[in-house]
């Protein structure tokens, strides 16, 4: 007999069962992705000869197409395949972009990133959504699913982040692997953890009850039917078409532009529509959601450096000693936050509770806030590098570091909350599409990330390896003052946010 969705959601303790199926396979998923995405700049400058500047470019565009397919997989997942099809779809495609850039890197670089940008799109806002669906509406316990859930996120990440990039550059198994093998067994290793990653999930939907099947077609006299098989089919085959496409616009940063400027006014026309169809206390929530979302964007500009312009700083002005332990620099650039997240998210979920018990959990607008606060004194504590700084432009992996762990409980405050309230503020037949555009809102800030690390690159173009650091980090100091600006403006403006939340904290 099939589990129902009110039993899924009467669970004992601290968290539902079948979240653990969907933590490890959105780990292995964000192993993939985080090794792509730890590698981009450093190949492309190393391998395929790519100026700073352009690399950073190409790092944003890529990865705002990235997650401006988010929202289109959150789409069509509410209107036509539902969470689950969705999400083996993409792994597939994810699965089939790898395969072709451990073939050749070189030669198919753009070709394997456009599968993995429309794979990614299918995947990553529907597994979250089915997270949601796991808590009743008003559980207290929800921040804290989705903090656990972060944590297996950036296990992947950590795993990935680290590996991937080290294997390429030589740093690990250089023994084993021959050199002009290095870059392709570091993208061979995305392809096998995904599919790690879509067999655990056949395993774990026979316990999701109805989360995640596909939608039904709601008829006027009240019954339903099956979505048309064809409308199915045409979405697969709309996906495999639009391949050549989005390799244009990947390969060309200014079709970026063009892109950036349209999708972002087309899709909250079509949530003004949408809210036309809601009740006022639910259009309140939309509009609160949006203030979140619209604030994101701000914060993913500045803490998306990490694979930009914190990739190029990493390899150039850092040294490989953190605590005694010698370690590739771009390796921690990659993984350090995710390491953090590990350990302190689920502490960090607990403590919601137990605020929560004690009426005393700040409300998420505040949260938000106090995101932008740390995120600005992480900043602040990368342009500090510069006063660890040698002759030679190499400073202090040590202090690095510590601006990732600071920067890490910005991040906490911010993102598992975000995917949580995202679920919270939606309507039920909205929440794929307010989830993609929450990762909409990461694409506007991936894109806005390249264009400040190419502005802080070219600021170092035929400059000492000593004044490219203090470039750097002067632009890191401003980008502090930014997120400082952003938190403060955001906790000025929460009692009214709180209103449109209403129930809702």
């Amino acid at each position: 007999m099939e589990i129902t969705l009110e039993q899924i959601q009467d669970f004992k303790g601290k968290y539902p069962k079948q979240i653990w199926g969907l933590f490890f396979s959105e780990m292995w998923e964000r192993f993939c992705f985080y090794g792509m995405r730890g590698m981009l700049v450093f190949f492309m400058i190393s391998q395929l000869n790519f100026a700073e500047t352009k690399a950073n470019l190409q790092y944003g565009a890529t990865q705002a197409f990235v997650y401006a397919f988010t929202f289109i997989g959150g789409l069509f997942a509410d209107k036509i395949l539902g969470f689950r099809k969705s999400l083996f779809w993409g792994g597939l495609l994810m699965i089939t972009g790898s395969i072709i850039l451990s073939i050749d890197p070189h030669k198919f670089f753009f070709l394997g990133i456009s599968f993995t940008v429309i794979g990614t799109g299918f995947f990553k806002p529907n597994i979250s959504s089915m997270v949601g669906y796991l808590y009743k509406t008003g559980d207290s316990r929800r921040d804290a699913g989705f903090s656990l859930f972060y944590a297996g996120i950036n296990l992947g990440a950590l795993l990935g982040g680290y590996f991937c990039i080290a294997i390429g550059k030589g740093d690990m198994f250089s023994n084993s692997i021959p050199e002009n093998m290095r870059w392709n067994v570091a993208f061979s290793l995305a392809a096998v953890v995904m599919v790690i990653s879509l067999i655990n999930f056949i395993f774990t939907q026979k316990k999701l009850g109805p989360i995640g099947l596909q939608p039904q077609k709601v008829h006027a006299d009240g019954s339903s039917t099956a979505i048309s098989k064809w409308k199915e089919i045409s979405v697969y085959a709309g996906s495999i078409v639009a391949i050549p496409l989005i390799m244009a616009m990947v390969s060309k940063t200014e079709y970026t532009d063009y892109f950036m400027f349209s999708i972002g006014p087309l899709t909250l026309l079509y949530l003004f529509y949408e809210m036309t169809k809601v009740n006022s206390a639910e259009r309140k929530k939309l509009i609160a959601a949006l203030v979140f979302i619209l604030f994101s964007i701000i914060f993913w500009a500045i803490y998306e450096q990490a694979g930009g312009s914190l990739s190029i700083f990493a390899a150039n002005n850092l040294n490989n000693n953190l605590m005694g332990l010698k370690l590739d620099p771009n390796g921690v650039n990659n993984s350090g936050g995710s390491f953090f997240i590990i350990f302190l998210a689920p502490l960090l979920g607990l403590l919601w509770i137990w605020l929560d018990k004690k009426h005393k959990d700040p409300n998420t607008i505040v949260k938000f806030g106090l995101g932008f606060l740390f995120l600005a004194l992480g900043y602040y504590f990368l342009f500090g590098t510069r006063w660890f700084a040698n002759a030679a432009g190499v400073t202090s992996l040590n202090f690095f570091t510590l601006a990732l762990l600071v920067i890490t409980f910005g991040e906490l405050c911010l993102s598992p909350i975000g995917l949580s309230i995202m679920t919270k503020l939606s309507t039920k037949n909205l929440q794929g599409m307010m989830m993609g555009m929450w990762f909409l809102a990461s694409a506007y800030g991936q894109y806005v990330a390249g264009l400040l690390g190419a502005g802080i690159a070219s600021a170092k173009e035929g400059a000492s390896n000593h004044s490219a650091l203090l470039a750097y980090t002067l632009g890191y100091k401003q980008l502090a003052i930014y997120a400082l600006i952003a938190g403060i403006v955001l906790l000025a403006i929460s009692p009214w946010v709180k209103k449109l939340m209403q129930e809702v904290k």
